[in-house]
């Protein structure tokens, strides 16, 4: 078991892993996609680096000093956090790690699809979290938007809650599913716009047709903060400044 689980490998988690691992306490870190600096062509504003930096070679130079102290630091997408009696289980498509700790520094991925009403029937029909949300659509028709590994672990959430499942793609790639379900469809065309009177009712596509559905899980992309903390039970708040 280690001490701590870091998932996310841009300047908080490195930041966090090297005090850890300065403390002699076991730490992994976790990360898939390019942390956000790595996207940056040339850092001029941090200290230390008088002719600046290119985002990559920071970012590069930050896992390696980790690994220097002895962090162990693993390439592998985060898919799932749950809780257990004496830490967490933190689970990836390859493997399952135990931690007596974990740290979200993934950032708030943005992920909202552009589709017509979506923010509208949030809380009416519209969800981010299965875990949380699973429960009211027990023996229902849903979908769930997004064709990645966290869609799928979204799917296999709700696989043995809900009548029936259609995975929405919104014209990206029919996905990997592993699943024994056979109340799973798949469809790929691109959405327009999500319909209803006080709640979801139905998906309407782009090319005019439409699907019936009591309620609409958002897991576009990979996982972010947000989501994990909400799987876990964390209060979130956003802060509002007032000028």
């Amino acid at each position: 078991m280690y001490d701590a689980v870091i998932i996310g490998a841009g300047p908080a988690g490195i930041s966090a892993s090297l005090y850890i691992g300065r403390a002699n306490l076991k730490t992994l870190i976790l990360y898939y996609e390019e942390a956000a600096v790595e996207k940056t062509n040339k850092i001029q504003n941090y200290y230390g680096f008088e002719e600046g930096i290119s985002g990559k070679e920071l970012y590069q130079k930050g896992i390696k000093q980790a690994e220097n102290i002895g962090v162990e630091v693993k390439k592998e997408e985060v898919t799932n956090i749950q809780r257990m009696p004496n830490g967490f289980v933190v689970k990836t498509e390859q493997n399952a790690y135990q931690g007596k700790s974990v740290i979200l520094a993934m950032g708030n991925k943005k992920k909202k699809p552009s589709i017509e009403n979506l923010e509208e029937f949030e809380g009416k029909g519209v969800s981010y979290c299965a875990v949380c949300d699973g429960f009211f659509y027990r023996n229902k028709n849903i979908s769930v938007i997004g064709n990645g590994n966290y869609a799928i672990s979204e799917v296999n959430e709700l696989i043995h809650l809900a009548k029936e499942i259609t995975i929405l793609t919104n014209g990206g790639k029919t996905p990997q599913i592993r699943s024994d379900g056979d109340n799973l469809k798949v469809d790929t065309k691109e959405i327009k716009a999500i319909q209803g009177e006080k709640k979801v009712e139905a998906i309407q596509f782009k090319d005019g047709t439409t699907l019936k559905t009591e309620g609409v899980f958002i897991a576009n992309g990979v996982a972010g903060s947000l989501d994990f903390a909400k799987k876990l039970g964390i209060m979130t708040r956003t802060r509002q400044y007032t000028s």
